[in-house]
């Protein structure tokens, strides 16, 4: 049998944002929600500027592996600024 060994919080680094300059700023980090069929369709949930969860194209980031450490600090990080997800 197959295990999946994935953290619950997943982030991306946003490398395009032309067509949503408000929502997303380049070369930020944001956090990504699991969600299966929006990858299907070539999508992330991401997190934006708003603090809601949107989908966005797949290619506008760059999908990052954090060291748990710095991980477990992005994500008291986000609980503080109150984005959810969390």
């Amino acid at each position: 049998m197959k295990t999946s060994r994935r953290s619950t919080a997943r982030f991306a680094i946003c490398v395009d944002n032309s067509e949503y300059p408000a929502s997303l700023e380049l070369h930020k980090i944001y956090r990504v929600l699991p969600d299966e069929d929006a990858a299907k369709d070539g999508d992330l949930r991401v997190i934006d500027e708003s603090g809601e969860d949107y989908l966005y194209p797949a290619d506008y980031f760059v999908l990052i592996e954090l060291p748990r450490g710095t991980a477990r600090a992005l994500n008291k990080s986000f609980a503080r600024s109150g984005q959810h997800g969390g």
